[in-house]
Parts: structure tokens; C-alpha cells; sequence
């Protein structure tokens, strides 16, 4: 069978998309490196994750900046995704605080801009690069009220955690109100349908108060401590 390569004609454009795709490696190389440099160094970290088009008075956004500058007192770094919004108060919050408020930056065309309160900020074209950050360095995901993107993260999480592909973490929904729907149908519909374990509804805590968040992830490591034993080490390698 012959291959596409051989069916393009010169001059077609298709060897000169594939030497652009194959520097592209190159690219995202160099934004998994500077991650891993920047970010090796300010654990534990807590991911938070909410809606990019919440404004400052919301109550979403002030309840995520009270979680995350509660968690930088405790002695986390707080991760964001950098933009406006649920990222905002999260970076705000964290950078009230005593610990590093982390910004994972993503070039967008719309929604996304850097917001001012962060400590170390990060810049990535590639969504799948930008994801590894958030999950490499994680001792907790938080995950507030939000979009698509939102749900991306939290489901990625999820899957991570659900294969052993990272270490067991809490993943904690806030606002009840607003995720009881996506909760009551992976109960009333995947569950049924055999598509996912009654045990996997417990990798889920859903929360409403911001201390209680902070509570669960201290709960959740009171035995064995924040840093990630020799064999979730070994596989956040390979993640």
C-alpha cells in the first residue's frame, strides 16, 4: 500500500507540512522542560480548576479565592490555569498568601489572559503539555463550577487516577448545587450501564464550604504524608 507521502506530488505542499510537524516536536519538548524545571521544586501543589467568565463579585469566584489563599497558608502551591475568572481567584487567593501562586498559561483566542497575581507564570500553546503541569505536581484537585474546559480537566483527572496512571488524590467538587446533576447521572446512567465502577463514584468528594475542601485534603494524606511514594514516583514518570 502506498503511503500518502508518495502519493503527493512535489511542490504540494505535504513535505513542507511535515518538516513544520516534525519540529514541532521540538516545541513541545521545550514546554514540558521549562514545566518540569519551574514547577520540581514548589511542592505540594493543589490544582484548582472553575469557570475562565466569572466575575470578581461572584460568589464562585470569591469562594475560590478563599479556598486557595486557605491552602497557601497551609503550606501549598496553588496551580491555575492563569486566565481570568475561577483562575483568577485562585492565583489571587494564593498569592495573598505564604505559598507560590502558579499560572498555567494557555494561548487562546478568546477568554484567556494572563491575570497579575501570579508568582511563577507559565506559557503553553499546547493544551496536552499545559495538562501534564496540572497533574504531575497535584497532591489535590479542586474543581469549581465551569465550562468545557473545566470538565476536560476534572474527567482527565479522573481517568488518571481511575487507571492508576497517577497517584489516588482527593478530587473535590465545590458547589453541590451545580454538580449534583453530572453526579446523579453517572449514578442513574453510567452506572447502570456497566460503563464505569460503583467504586469509582468515591474517587468524587463533593463540597460546599471552602474549609472543608482544605480539611479533606489534609484527611485524605494525615497517614502517609504529602510526598508520592517510590511507586506513584515511578509512575508520574511515565505519566
Amino acid at each position: 500500500m502506498r503511503t500518502q507521502l508518495e502519493h503527493q506530488q512535489p511542490g504540494d505542499g505535504g513535505e513542507g507540512r511535515l518538516t513544520r510537524e516534525a519540529w514541532k516536536i521540538f516545541q513541545i519538548m521545550s514546554e514540558f522542560v521549562h514545566g518540569y524545571e519551574k514547577l520540581a521544586a514548589v511542592e505540594p501543589c493543589v490544582s484548582i480548576f472553575g469557570s475562565a467568565r466569572a466575575p470578581a463579585d461572584h460568589p464562585w469566584y470569591l469562594k475560590a479565592q478563599r479556598i486557595a489563599e486557605m491552602l497557601s497558608n497551609a503550606g501549598f502551591s496553588v496551580i491555575s490555569g492563569g486566565g481570568p475568572g475561577i483562575m483568577e481567584a485562585a492565583n489571587k487567593g494564593a498569592f495573598h498568601g505564604t505559598g507560590y501562586s502558579i499560572g498555567l498559561n494557555i494561548e487562546l483566542a478568546h477568554e484567556q489572559h494572563t491575570n497579575p497575581y501570579q508568582d511563577i507564570s507559565l506559557s503553553f500553546e499546547h493544551f496536552y503539555s499545559r495538562k501534564v503541569m496540572f497533574m504531575k505536581y497535584a497532591a489535590a484537585y479542586v474543581v469549581m463550577p465551569g465550562g468545557f474546559g473545566t470538565l476536560d480537566e476534572l474527567v482527565e483527572c479522573l481517568t488518571l487516577v481511575q487507571t492508576g496512571k497517577t497517584r489516588k488524590m482527593p478530587i473535590i467538587l465545590v458547589e453541590s448545587a451545580f454538580w449534583s446533576g453530572l453526579i446523579d447521572w453517572m449514578r442513574s446512567t453510567m452506572l447502570p450501564a456497566g460503563t464505569i465502577h460503583a467504586e469509582d463514584l468515591d474517587l468524587i468528594t463533593v463540597i460546599d464550604e471552602a474549609e472543608e475542601v482544605v480539611n479533606a485534603i489534609f484527611n485524605h494524606y494525615e497517614k502517609r504524608g504529602f510526598a508520592p511514594s517510590a511507586a506513584e514516583t515511578e509512575a508520574l514518570l511515565n505519566l
